[in-house]
């Protein structure tokens, strides 16, 4: 049997969305596995009455598609907001628990508050409202991947304007994440203040392992 055959995913079940909710948000989180900037994290209340065509998990999608679907979610949804922690709080709480408190202020920054919240992943954080965690969400369910596309547009960004300050990284390339030529800048130029000190290959280069 080839490798490729071998690594097909088995098709995932569709995700029964649970009955008596009437405002249900959808979360992801884009930057966990990067060695700099924030982590950060989209909360969206879609529109029923008011469908978006084309969603799916962000990392699907060409940028150029996800560019084009970003104005739409923010103009058809009923709400969408943006959560973030900064490289001190990873630092400072671990990357899981500063996800964690990036999906509660996405959540907190909505115009208005859901009934339900649909996280992207194996757990949820502590919430005022109920809360289910959905294993592969950005696929199986329209909220969860608007929340994906605007969460990883505002990134990505964030990177390309951290690459104007510093070129030498390349951080418009590759975000960010633990690359050989990421690896290569940082042996050559040092770490930069947005470096998250708690992940190893920064603290190797700090000399702090």
């Amino acid at each position: 049997m080839s490798k490729d055959k071998s690594k097909e995913k088995k098709e995932l079940p569709p995700f029964e969305y649970p009955q008596g909710y009437q405002l249900i948000a959808g979360v992801d989180e884009v930057g966990r596995g990067p060695l700099v900037g924030d982590v950060v994290t989209a909360a969206v209340i879609l529109d029923p009455n008011n469908p978006i065509e084309g969603l799916n998990d962000s990392k699907k999608l060409s940028e150029k598609k996800r560019l084009a679907l970003l104005p739409e979610i923010k103009e058809k949804a009923l709400a969408w907001a943006v959560g973030r922690c900064s490289p001190e709080e990873i630092d400072e709480l671990n990357i899981l628990q500063a996800t964690m408190v990036a999906m509660q202020r996405a959540i907190a920054g909505l115009s208005i508050q859901p009934d339900l919240a649909l996280i992207d992943g194996n757990r949820t954080p502590a919430l005022d409202m109920d809360a289910i965690a959905v294993v592969k969400g950005d696929l199986r369910v329209a909220e969860i991947s608007a929340a994906s596309i605007v969460a990883k547009v505002v990134r990505d960004q964030e990177m390309e304007e951290l690459d104007k300050q510093y070129p030498q990284f390349g951080f418009a390339k590759h975000k960010g994440y633990p690359t050989k030529a990421h690896f290569d800048a940082i042996e050559q130029h040092g770490v930069i203040e947005q470096h998250r000190k708690s992940f190893k290959p920064v603290k190797k280069a700090l000399g702090i392992e």
